[in-house]
């Protein structure tokens, strides 16, 4: 990486990043506005559609942060054989599989003590769980390949990998929990 650090290099890298990304969040609220039928009717749903979105982000910032510290120290290769990208990968999809039942459940409760429960608990922690998981998979991919890019682009990856996989991994939550209700529910 040749680009020194300044405020003008940062804001040029990421700036057009940004721009593109914001688009994208646009396109994921009305995506989430056609599914508005569906949230109002099961409100367990509409509860765990914030959850799911944002712990989906959550897993991929965590992951783009642990290969962005390899990469500055010198111990990120994206050979295929590289057991940091298959360990983080792995630990970001075990972390999904231990997190998501507990959304799901949460979610469930919050609604279930406001006296609104439409939907079995199972039914709500198996969205959660497959949507979570199905998540974590393309956050996975999403962080790899962006973290590479800004590797190719010799952009510091702090700059531009975290938000990058934090907004597509919002979109792809929408998408995602949209498919998996719809296949569940």
């Amino acid at each position: 990486m040749t680009t020194p650090w300044s405020v003008r290099s940062i804001t040029r890298a990421l700036l057009p990043v940004l721009l593109v990304l914001t688009a994208l969040e646009l396109l994921s609220g009305l995506t989430l506005e056609s599914f508005e039928a569906t949230l109002l009717r099961y409100p367990s749903l509409l509860v765990l559609a914030p959850a799911v979105i944002g712990t989906a982000g959550n897993l991929g910032s965590i992951l783009s942060a642990r290969l962005a510290t390899a990469f500055h120290l010198g111990l990120l290769s994206f050979d295929p054989s590289d057991e940091r990208l298959g360990g983080n990968a792995v630990a970001t999809v075990l972390l999904a599989v231990t997190v998501f039942p507990l959304v799901g459940a949460g979610a469930w409760l919050v609604v279930r003590l406001t006296g609104q429960v439409q939907l079995a608990p199972w039914t709500v922690v198996a969205v959660a769980v497959t949507s979570g998981v199905v998540l974590a998979v393309l956050a996975v991919v999403v962080t790899f390949v962006a973290a590479y890019g800004a590797y190719r682009l010799e952009l510091d990856p702090d700059d531009v990998v975290i938000p990058t996989v934090t907004n597509v991994c919002d979109v792809l939550g929408v998408v995602v929990l949209l498919i998996v209700s719809q296949l569940v529910v």
